[in-house]
């Protein structure tokens, strides 16, 4: 059977957004293993049949002694394993993981962006100092023979196309990880106030004080609305919502922070309308494409990725990044239009069905994996 290794960051990351690929290639016939940073998922990992090998390595850290040893490593268990295809999801993985499967002598990679993230979409002094040699880095990696880049959105294409990180004959359109379409699915709208949920890790480049602050001009206004606040800090990133912050504004009482949320699909049954005014340089998110398949309105941030699940007018509303007024006036438009509320989340619905689903994301993930382990091991 030829051997499919996935290298994710993060176990609870994989689980999320790539464990129903992995489990849906072993049923196609090839031996999967997953190599991640295990904390509390590895059961389920092995319990969907997969084989599991532990990462030793953290997926925000800069320490140079460190990236060498997780390159070190990286390059010990591709020899050990000898896989066919490596696929590796998000930027860090695709740098080190490809300097490993170069120097390992492994050719055949997928590699998954995620959105162009911090990197390339901070304007933080530290994103800017390693933004050109990223590029420099990303140029010379997915250039080799049989390196194959996956994105979400055409406009992380055309950035990687134009600027001649990534060859445009190397790149594939696919839309995000997929949603279950079964699980979640579209209900009536609660009774009572409106409410606007952010499920998503709390940083502030998700937008997260933008939506509180567009939370209290609503107050202001006296308008009724309840803004619901689903996630946790991630202690890995510099951006990261101090959680003091959090309870405080809990406390406040001007929004609702319910930390981890395990049943997003009864989240979504409870709430009128998804918001998300992310700058953080998104792939597609999938807690928009679940929002959508749950027949909820959205309101986000007019950028990339998030433009590609809200059609602007007709699956929900484009604000301007980082401008809470603006938000504030969206909020406001489809708290007061209930019937605007379930065209919208109608015509998400349809969005999710056609272009979302799980099974159409997979199909396209596992031909590309045939393209790839159907030719000729490639030089270079």
């Amino acid at each position: 059977m030829p051997k499919i290794l996935f290298v994710v960051t993060e176990d609870w990351y994989f689980c999320s957004h790539r464990l129903a690929l992995a489990v849906a290639a072993r049923g196609q016939g090839y031996d999967v293993v997953v190599a991640t940073r295990v904390l509390d998922h590895g059961a389920q990992i092995r319990e969907a049949g997969l084989s599991l090998e532990p990462l030793n390595w953290q997926r925000r850290s800069l320490n140079p002694i460190a990236g060498i040893a997780a390159l070190g490593c990286l390059v010990r268990l591709y020899r050990h394993l000898r896989p066919d295809l490596v696929h590796h999801v998000a930027l860090k993985p695709v740098i080190l993981g490809s300097m490993a499967a170069a120097l390992a002598g492994r050719p055949r990679t997928v590699n998954a962006l995620a959105g162009l993230g911090f990197v390339f979409a901070s304007a933080s002094s530290r994103a800017r100092l390693l933004r050109p040699v990223v590029r420099r880095l990303l140029a010379i990696l997915l250039g080799r023979g049989g390196a194959r880049v996956i994105v979400q959105n055409p406009d992380d294409r055309e950035f990687l196309v134009t600027r001649h990180m990534v060859a445009a004959d190397r790149i594939h359109l696919i839309r995000g990880a997929g949603v279950d379409l079964q699980e979640f699915q579209p209900r009536p709208e609660p009774e009572g106030a409106v409410t606007v949920a952010l499920v998503s890790r709390m940083l502030w480049d998700k937008g997260v004080g933008v939506l509180v602050e567009a939370a209290r001009i609503v107050r202001r206004r006296g308008t009724n609305v309840t803004v619901t606040l689903a996630g946790i800090p991630d202690a890995a990133s510099p951006n990261a919502v101090p959680e003091a912050q959090l309870r405080a504004w809990n406390h406040e009482g001007i929004v609702d922070w319910i930390g981890f949320c395990d049943d997003v699909p009864a989240l979504w049954a409870r709430t009128h309308v998804a918001a998300l005014p992310s700058s953080y340089g998104e792939g597609v998110p999938k807690s928009l494409i679940e929002a959508a398949a749950a027949g909820r309105p959205i309101i986000a941030a007019d950028g990339p990725g998030l433009r590609e699940i809200v059609r602007h007018g007709e699956t929900g509303l484009l604000v301007p990044p980082g401008d809470a007024e603006a938000l504030a006036d969206a909020i406001e438009q489809l708290a007061g239009d209930a019937d605007l509320r379930r065209r919208m989340g109608a015509a998400g619905r349809k969005l999710a069905e056609a272009e979302f689903g799980a099974d159409l994301v997979i199909g396209e993930t596992l031909a590309l994996y045939r393209e790839l382990l159907g030719t000729p091991w490639p030089d270079g």
